[in-house]
């Protein structure tokens, strides 16, 4: 019996576009790596540590992104990064075979691939036991259009930690 995997990605959209990109990812099996939320607040343990250190270093390694909000949860993230391919001053794509500028644009998903991979690998490099730390496959993703819906998604991620009893995340909510 294969599996059908279903793609999320908007059809025919460059995701190395410059915009505002709203994302959601997950631990493996909804798993609660990072921490603990008390007083509605997350109280980070050491992996979800980890996780803000790679968050936080993202811009460092791909100068295209600007990271506008993010909060990490017990079994998840949720962001808002801003990719920006756009050639700013002082700045040039370095060169390719071929001079084709736009290949040395990130998209959402290499950026995406690299936080996951980095992060992962410095958790298991602290991990002594079998099970080791997995994200999910892939990645929820959403492109912000206007200045309303920004406000909207910034408030739902600043709010998020007082709303984990109730979250759909939340391995305890039925």
């Amino acid at each position: 019996m294969s599996i059908i995997r279903t793609h999320n990605r908007l059809p025919n959209y460059d995701y190395s576009e410059s915009n505002y990109y709203f994302i959601t990812t997950c631990t493996e099996n909804k798993t609660e790596w990072f921490g603990e939320i008390i007083n509605d607040e997350l109280k980070l343990n050491k992996y979800g540590e980890i996780c803000l250190e790679h968050l936080q270093k993202l811009p460092y390694h791909f100068d295209c992104l600007e990271m506008d909000i993010f909060v990490i949860m017990p079994n998840h993230i949720h962001a808002i990064f801003i990719i920006n391919n756009l050639m700013r001053e002082g700045h040039r794509p370095s060169p390719t075979y071929d001079n084709d500028p736009k290949k040395d644009n990130y998209s959402l998903a290499d950026i995406m691939r690299g936080f996951k991979t980095f992060s992962a690998n410095q958790i298991n490099k602290t991990i002594k036991f079998e099970n080791k730390f997995k994200w999910q496959r892939s990645f929820y993703d959403h492109i912000i259009r206007n200045d309303k819906e920004l406000d909207k998604i910034r408030q739902y991620i600043q709010s998020n930690p007082a709303k984990w009893l109730e979250d759909k995340e939340n391995p305890n909510v039925n």
